[in-house]
């Protein structure tokens, strides 16, 4: 049974009735079904969705327990920790349709690092967490253990060290409701991060080797082994928010199992959305319809699959107020 609905769920039922306003409704509701049939989803997180401060509704649907895994990028990982430790010293640039090439370099010159109106601060964000984490690196090297990106910012987080610089309400932190149940997350292709770019200078210094972080084939085995255990019953959803290795990766994991394991039981994904404002093309990845997944065995014939085309900023936490009931 559905949960009793807000106003902000009530306005999209009102007012949301055709193409994509109808998609995300159609989209939400699909979402909400699978949890109610026992399921579980994944969230896969792509762009400057942390940069866009989706930790704010992303946070409280880790709590209630309406994600289950995470797939992002190293740089929303991180960037959700900037937004924690720097918010403050982020400025805005409206007219950022209108630079040119010298106020782009007067940014620059500032330690102002620019996603798209919005600039994160070199000093504050980047530099306040490098000394910490470098700490956590060296300290497991040291130890002779070795861990997954993600689970390096969980130790950050827990060990306390960066709540002296908290500008935001840790609540509307999604790292800080995934470390504190402990979320799985897989991070492919963390090396093209701000992290993953420090740990290499730290590598290439001789600081610390370069297996101190475990390797993005040990992401796909670890989410291997956390898909056989999760995907019986009503199975596991992919709810994907832009394209790229965020969503591509992951989604690779069953005909992995199926065709190289030859696991030929293993279920196919059992939901699939896709906000996206790649422009329908069967010769990109962010932009092929949910059917070519079909033939590359990652959804089956009756799953039930949703496109919504539009910016995620906006669709994101939409979906995830009706989810919540908001």
């Amino acid at each position: 049974m559905s949960i009793q609905k807000g106003p902000i769920s009530q306005f999209i039922t009102t007012h949301y009735k055709h193409f994509n306003a109808v998609a995300l409704v159609d989209a939400a509701k699909g979402y909400e079904e699978h949890l109610t049939k026992g399921g579980k989803m994944m969230i896969t997180i792509a762009g400057a969705m942390s940069t866009a401060e989706l930790g704010i509704s992303l946070a409280e649907m880790i709590r209630q327990d309406k994600v289950a895994i995470i797939s992002c990028t190293g740089a929303n990982l991180e960037e959700d920790l900037m937004n924690l430790v720097a918010h403050d010293h982020y400025e805005r640039v409206p007219n950022y349709r209108d630079l040119t090439p010298k106020q782009e370099w007067d940014l620059l010159e500032r330690g102002l690092n620019r996603v798209t109106d919005t600039c994160i601060p070199e000093e504050e964000a980047f530099r306040r967490l490098q000394n910490h984490v470098f700490d956590c690196w060296k300290s497991a090297e040291d130890k002779g253990n070795r861990y997954f990106p993600h689970e390096y910012m969980y130790q950050l987080l827990n060990s306390g060290v960066l709540e002296q610089y908290y500008q935001i309400d840790p609540k509307d932190s999604w790292m800080i409701a995934a470390a504190e149940k402990n979320l799985p997350i897989v991070v492919p292709g963390w090396e093209d991060s701000t992290m993953g770019n420090i740990f290499a200078s730290y590598c290439m210094k001789n600081q610390l080797k370069p297996n101190t972080v475990k390797s993005g084939i040990e992401y796909m085995t670890y989410l291997a082994d956390w898909y056989i255990k999760n995907s019986q019953g009503a199975g596991v959803g992919f709810f994907q928010i832009g394209g790229g290795i965020a969503g591509d990766f992951p989604i690779c994991v069953v005909p992995m199992l199926y065709q190289d394991l030859e696991m030929t039981n293993i279920p196919f994904w059992s939901y699939f959305c896709q906000i996206s404002d790649s422009t329908t093309s069967y010769g990109s990845y962010s932009g092929a319809v949910p059917n070519e997944k079909i033939t590359w065995g990652k959804l089956d014939i009756d799953t039930p699959k949703f496109i919504i085309e539009s910016d995620a900023t906006i669709v994101a936490p939409l979906v995830f107020a009706w989810i919540l009931g908001q």
